[in-house]
């Protein structure tokens, strides 16, 4: 079920020191920071008043998910120079999203959920196509971000695959369930100096031991087709790269939630901040892969690069220092979408669904069960160990692009028809997902985008339909 891993530079009783650790350490400052999250509206969103760092933080620190510290290498050591750009583009969803997360908090000051706006913008069908794509998506990150624990901890020390990823799992559900998001975006806030930190000095580290010339003449020796610049492949992962990084942050609660829980003001420079400061870092992680065959290593698995050429080039220290950054990634992304796909499921299923006279202290209980109930599916899918993290990943990625326009559009356009906004996704979201596979996985995103776009761009022209933006504050989502 794992590949095991053969002379690893970890030992397992200083991995598992580590793990032990970084555990103890993350419950502790969830239970330090979520001690006033006893009240719905404070677990959820923090009590909608986060400030600017915290806020730039906690952005920055769940979009460095185990996509940019594993998946970018990954993507790198398999397309190329263009893996590693093409990853950076995902920082153009942060920057795209700043002004959104500014009209959101206008138009929606009471908003609790992204599942709130789509709602009341486009009514009951749109509505719910929404939530099985965002819970869809939710889960196969999940998934991703339980995996890479996984296979991270076996690279590294050799301990089991199992037991990394759950013992990762079950440290976020512990501490995201003591304090909700005021817990989450506090370690973010850590975590995101932590991660910084560590990048920067493996680069360094990988520059000083290798140099440019070396790795640059290995590459070309021994795998040339990773400089080819106009490899089709990686062409198409970029563009469709770009479009799948939109499309998971537009629609994802994750980003709402927090659009909600910034302060006034503050949710347009924390989003244009961190995706600035973020660009930088899929490049910096992708460039570990490029240092693989100056080494002459045996990579079993293409997403065990990163951890293996830091492991291998810097020793016990490199191996230590990989460890922290990607146990603090993952930590950072686990936590943020354990609380916003809770908010979602109990917010737009329980309490609209199914108990629509549920008080806020009910809702509150069924976060907590929530949360819980996440951690065990995902460790439950996690378990198989399937495919690769970016194959899994990209899956979503039809189903994510294809909510882009009806999205966007909604926010600004008010004769956007909502009957073309709910086909937009649907028919996006399906032939994207026939494109992935009687194509490849680079193409989903694409081609799901565009389908969904010319539906929804043409529908509105043909049949334009009014909208009043004061119908998004009609009611206050929420409020039993």
């Amino acid at each position: 079920m794992s590949t095991l891993i053969e002379d690893t530079i970890l030992n397992p009783e200083l991995a598992g020191l580590l793990l032990l650790a970084f555990s103890a350490l993350w419950i502790f400052l969830g239970w330090y920071w979520g001690r006033k999250a006893a009240e719905l509206e404070e677990f959820m969103l923090a009590g909608r008043r986060v400030g600017l760092a915290l806020g730039t933080a906690t952005a920055m620190a769940t979009w460095v998910t185990a996509s940019t510290t594993m998946v970018a290498p990954q993507f790198a050591y398999e397309l190329g120079i263009w893996g590693m750009i093409g990853y950076s583009l995902g920082s153009v969803g942060l920057l795209l999203f700043a002004p959104m997360a500014r009209r959101i908090r206008e138009i929606m000051p009471g908003g609790f959920t992204s599942g709130d706006f789509v709602r009341l913008r486009y009514g009951p069908m749109a509505w719910r196509i929404f939530l099985l794509i965002s819970i869809f998506y939710s889960m196969g990150w999940l998934v991703s971000l339980g995996m890479a624990g996984g296979v991270m901890i076996e690279a590294l020390s050799g301990l089991p695959y199992w037991l990394g990823m759950s013992v990762i799992l079950t440290i976020c559900v512990i501490y995201t369930l003591l304090g909700g998001l005021r817990a989450v975006i506090g370690t973010d806030f850590i975590q995101t100096l932590i991660i910084i930190t560590g990048v920067v000095v493996l680069g360094f580290l990988i520059i000083a031991n290798i140099g440019f010339d070396e790795m640059h003449e290995s590459i070309m020796d021994t795998r040339p087709e990773l400089m080819n610049l106009m490899m089709p492949a990686a062409i198409m992962f970029l563009f469709n790269n770009l479009l799948f990084g939109m499309g998971e942050i537009f629609h994802s609660n994750v980003w709402w939630s927090r659009a909600f829980a910034f302060g006034k003001g503050v949710g347009f420079k924390a989003y244009l901040i961190s995706g600035i400061f973020w660009t930088p870092i899929p490049i910096a992680a992708g460039f570990l892969a490029l240092a693989a065959p100056a080494l002459n290593l045996n990579v079993p698995r293409s997403d065990m690069v990163g951890p293996l050429v830091s492991a291998n080039l810097i020793g016990t220290g490199g191996a230590i220092l990989i460890f922290i950054i990607v146990f603090s990634a993952l930590a950072s992304s686990l936590d943020s979408l354990l609380a916003a796909t809770s908010d979602l499921i109990v917010e737009d299923i329980y309490h609209k669904h199914l108990h629509p006279s549920a008080s806020k202290a009910t809702r509150r209980r069924a976060s907590s069960f929530t949360i819980i109930l996440l951690g065990v599916v995902t460790w439950m899918v996690c378990i198989m160990n399937l495919d690769t993290l970016g194959k899994i990943l990209h899956l979503t990625g039809a189903f994510v692009a294809s909510t882009i326009w009806p999205i966007a559009a909604g926010l600004y356009w008010k004769k956007t028809n909502r009957h073309g906004a709910a086909a937009g996704m649907f028919f996006g979201s399906s032939i994207g997902l026939s494109a992935y596979y009687l194509i490849d996985w680079y193409v989903a995103a694409l081609i799901g985008a565009t389908v969904s776009m010319l539906i929804v761009v043409i529908s509105t022209f043909i049949w334009p339909h009014e909208f009043r933006w004061e119908q998004l504050a009609e009611e206050e989502p929420g409020e039993s």
